[in-house]
């Protein structure tokens, strides 16, 4: 047999696609071809496979050799062919025969001396095996996080000579090695929300938030604990689900980052420094890679000081916070990324810390609040101030409530949601709305009236109803009355310093 076909699988963004490895050994000068829109890493792949291959005291075909990898016009890039080129050539020379080869797919890259190491975006890979039905031959260092993905056959390889050995029956491999680390389904926190002093409201919205999927600000001078805040996030909020959790690290396997497989299940928590530009917040380069956004997924995003980010880095934002996802457009391709995030933003009131302290006059304040675009802050549905603490809060002693506390109303609120409507609250449509968080008359026609004199745009208006929505699953209710919408109304810091500053 000259001619051998292998399943393997390249990498596009959040995709594996499937790449047919062909190898055709055929008469002429020796020679070594790779075809099929190689990048420089894949053609290097010829040198690499010769001598593992011949290190490991495989036969080379002393023949011209072609390597096509299918479909033509799809980008390859990275030494992940390496093992399925190698397997090829081995079949095509009849040095390995095996009449089920269809039923396997190859990822990993080969050294010199024939062993075989990791890749990155190995989660994509698996999973989309997962869906054809494949078993994968995969690097060892990768099969640990590959053991994550539930229902998918795998066989764990150090070495091409491992490989060779399980397709000739001769020492099969074990097939889905279990790693007991990771059965501890928990997830373990070294910071609690009672470790927060005082600011009750600010508790209050952190968890209606939890509860809803909710975007946060934090408005408030210096010290008020707006960050301690933020990072508690986390802690209260509900579990992730398995397909949560596995697309959170599909995005991380991508990027190369590791995931902390016994704790595999927390929801991420992104702080990215003010100077961060948009290709970093949002995503990109030539080769498109996830960006803070992205990584953020099923998570939280912290934008600490909020004016200090430059303004277009904040408005790219903006489409991402309504769809759940972004798609980053180059020359050469279009790549698209979950970005399914819980916003928390935090900033003073003044570039002084604190709008009041006539450090500042109301100019000053305002050219200082306008570096954040207003429709920006529309799409932050809970709005907060905090006050300074007195020295009796911080000396304190009384003991404030733990995450674990808030964390079981906001899953019974968070599972009353998925019952109702099968996705929480901030992510529901206009006409979902109009089923899920119908008003009565007396409400709607309040709600008209304060719309109306608070100005609320048509998108404040409805991520009001939501909250007031949140807030009434929060205490078990079926229907929102005056209270929850009095509740939503009243988390609307920026706007109310907005229109004092107005007024001066």
């Amino acid at each position: 047999m000259s001619l051998a076909r292998i399943y393997s699988r390249a990498q596009v963004g959040i995709q594996a696609p499937e790449v047919i490895v062909e190898v055709h050994l055929g008469n002429g000068l020796p020679a070594f071809h790779i075809v099929g829109l190689p990048e420089a890493s894949v053609k290097e792949a010829k040198d690499r496979v010769r001598s593992a291959l011949e290190n490991s005291k495989f036969g080379f075909p002393d023949q011209r050799i072609t390597v096509n990898l299918a479909p033509a016009d799809l980008p390859k890039e990275g030494g992940r062919f390496d093992l399925a080129i190698a397997v090829g050539i081995l079949i095509a020379s009849e040095q390995i025969v095996c009449t089920d080869i269809e039923r396997y797919e190859f990822y990993g890259e080969l050294a010199l001396n024939g062993e075989v190491r990791g890749v990155n975006a190995i989660l994509p890979s698996v999973l989309a095996a997962k869906a054809q039905g494949r078993c994968c031959f995969l690097p060892l260092v990768n099969d640990s996080l590959a053991s994550l993905v539930n229902g998918v056959e795998r066989k764990a390889v150090s070495s091409i000579q491992e490989v060779w050995s399980d397709l000739l029956n001769q020492q099969p491999l074990p097939l889905n090695i279990s790693y007991p680390e990771q059965q501890h389904s928990g997830v373990e926190f070294l910071i609690d929300l009672s470790d927060v002093k005082g600011q009750p409201g600010a508790k209050r919205v952190l968890e209606i938030a939890a509860a809803g999927g909710h975007n946060l600000l934090f408005l408030g001078p210096p010290g008020t604990g707006k960050s301690m805040l933020a990072q508690r996030m986390p802690t209260i909020m509900p579990g992730m689900s398995d397909d949560e959790a596995l697309s959170t690290a599909a995005l991380y396997s991508i990027i190369g980052q590791s995931v902390d497989l016994t704790n595999w299940r927390k929801r991420p928590f992104r702080n990215p420094h003010h100077t961060c530009s948009a290709v970093a917040l949002v995503g990109g380069s030539s080769n498109p890679k996830p960006g803070e956004i992205s990584l953020a997924h099923n998570g939280v995003l912290f934008l600490d000081e909020l004016p200090e980010f430059e303004r277009k880095v904040l408005d790219s934002l903006r489409e991402p916070m309504e769809t759940g996802t972004v798609t980053i457009s180059r020359a050469a391709r279009q790549m698209e990324f979950p970005a399914q995030f819980q916003l928390i933003a935090a900033l003073n009131p003044s570039p002084t810390g604190c709008h009041n302290d006539k450090r500042a006059t109301p100019d000053q304040v305002m050219r200082y609040l306008s570096r954040v675009s207003g429709p920006f802050i529309d799409r932050i549905d809970l709005q907060i101030e905090l006050p300074r603490l007195s020295s009796a809060q911080l000396q304190s002693t009384q003991e404030e409530q733990s995450s674990a506390t808030v964390r079981t109303r906001v899953e019974a609120a968070y599972n009353l949601q998925l019952r109702r409507q099968g996705k929480v609250n901030a992510r529901l449509n206009n006409k979902e709305m109009s089923v899920h968080c119908a008003l009565a008359a007396p409400e709607l026609q309040f709600l008209a009236k304060a719309s109306e004199k608070l100005s609320l745009s048509p998108r404040s208006y409805h991520r009001v109803i939501k909250v007031a929505r949140t807030i009434s699953d929060l205490k078990g209710q079926d229907n929102i009355s005056f209270d929850e919408l009095k509740e939503a109304l009243n988390y609307r810091a920026f706007e109310r310093l907005l229109s004092q500053l107005t007024q001066y």
